[in-house]
Order: C-alpha cells, then structure tokens, then sequence
C-alpha cells in the first residue's frame, strides 16, 4: 500500500515524481538511511527533504551548500546531498555553487528546474528562457538563461548530468549513479511547473528530450552537447570524469586549522578532488 504523505505542493507538480525516484533511489542504495543527510534551502523544491524519510537540514534561501559543505566536511562518512530549485541553487545561491564545484567534495548537488520562483508565483528565474512573459515581466525575460551543466562543466565538475520528472526510471538510476560518484556531482532536473510555466510542460519537454547513450568523457564534446536546448534537449551523464585523485579531508584541516583542531581529524576519509 503507497503511503500517503502530505504536501505543499500543487497537483501535477513534478516534484511528486522526483519525490518518487528519490524514496525509490535510497531504498536501493548500498548506503543505510541513517547515513544519508539532505541540505535545502527555501522554495517549493526546497520542501523536499521534509516528505522522505532521511536525516535532513532546511536552512536560507540560496544556503543548501554551505551547509552541505559543512556537514561533509565534519562528517564525511555521510552520503551528502544539496537539493533545492533553480532559483534557490542558481539564484540566490549562485555563488555558492561556483565555489562548491570548485571545492570538489564529495557533494551531490540535485536541482528542481522548473525555469520559475514557484513559491512566490511565478517570476523569471535564472533559467527562464528570454522572451517568457509572466506577471513581473509582461514584456518578456530581458536576461539570458543560465546554463547550469555548461558552467558545471567549464568550472571542473567531474559528473554532470540531467534527468527529466517525465521519465521516472531513468531519472531514478541517474540520481543513484550521481550519490554512488565520488566526487561533487550535479544533476538538474527538468521539472514541469504546472501552475506557472505553460511553456515548459511535460508534453514539451516529451518532444524535445532524448537520451544520451554513455556518459561523455571529453570536456569540449560534452560542453557542446550541453548547450543544446529548444528543439532537441539531451537527458542522461553529460559528463563524467572517473580520473580524479583523492586528498584528505585532514589534509585541508592540516593547513587551515590551528593544530589543536587537527587531532580530532585524523581518522576522517578521503574525499575525491580533480
């Protein structure tokens, strides 16, 4: 029998779907629930840590990284995953995504892109395309979309991928393959949102979206492949780069902590860094 679960969110939202793979991600997991964490920050993607059944902080709008950064580094024996939307990880929390792939902890970075701010109805976000009219641009975005996998990509990430709420299987493998990554992984979820953005819709998305055979290991190739979008948009690893090397957490600890602060370190694990 389903279990019913309460929720903030509209009918037909693709969150329900993501929410679907997620729960069905960790219970297929090698990873026991009690050593997975959720970090989000504020918006209606943001809610989905308090509708499944893991360990889990909601902190401010745009914060889910920096937390997830300090819950990695002071537990890094944890499966740590930042989820929050488009606005929340691009917007407001733009900058700590920069520097959170620069990092490269073993981090999964998990996106709700529906291309709007659902939770306060439907203005322009960072990846709303030019020209989409809503109620706080009734002559058009003026600014161009962010590319997330293109600037993931360019900054080093060594796993960019993205899924579709449409296609529940495959999102549900890539969700699983990014969190089994060692490494910082991003995968941005394209997330119909059926109250404010009736452009992007599932029956969009359903013809434009095609899969990608295998995971792209050349930087240049997966780039271009990354900035295809309108009528053919690709779903699946845009990018993975298995040859990393592997530093200590005590090693940043060793050189950025006072020395009475490092002891408590030495047994910690490696982290993966490009």
């Amino acid at each position: 029998m389903e279990r019913k679960v309460e929720t903030a969110w509209c009918p037909g939202c693709g969150n329900f779907a993501i929410r679907d793979c997620l729960e069905k991600a960790f219970a297929e997991l090698p990873i026991p629930a009690n050593r997975i964490v959720m970090t989000s920050g504020i918006g209606q993607a943001a809610k989905m840590p308090h509708y499944l059944e893991v360990n889990y902080f909601n902190g401010l709008h745009g914060r889910s990284l920096p937390l997830a950064t300090g819950i990695k580094l002071a537990r890094p024996d944890l499966s740590v995953i930042a989820y929050s939307g488009d606005g929340c990880m691009y917007g407001e929390g733009g900058n700590h995504f920069l520097h959170a792939i620069r990092r490269r902890l073993d981090i999964t970075i998990l996106v709700s892109d529906n291309q709007v701010y659902a939770l306060t109805k439907g203005q322009s976000s960072p990846t709303t395309d030019p020209g989409v009219v809503n109620d706080l641009s009734p002559q058009g975005s003026l600014n161009a979309s962010l590319n997330p996998l293109a600037l993931a990509i360019t900054l080093g990430a060594p796993f960019v991928a993205r899924g579709f709420a449409g296609d529940k299987g495959h999102l549900t493998e890539l969700i699983k393959e990014a969190i089994l990554f060692k490494g910082t992984a991003l995968v941005d979820i394209l997330q119909p949102c059926v109250s404010f953005n009736k452009i992007n819709t599932y029956a969009w998305y359903r013809e434009r979206v095609f899969k990608l055979e295998a995971p792209l290991a050349d930087r240049h190739e997966a780039l271009r492949t990354a900035e295809l979008w309108g009528e053919r948009i690709p779903i699946g690893v845009i990018y993975r780069d298995d040859r990393a090397s592997c530093r200590e957490i005590k090693e940043i600890f060793r050189r950025e902590a006072p020395p009475d602060q490092i002891a408590c370190q030495a047994d910690m694990t490696c982290v993966m860094m490009r």
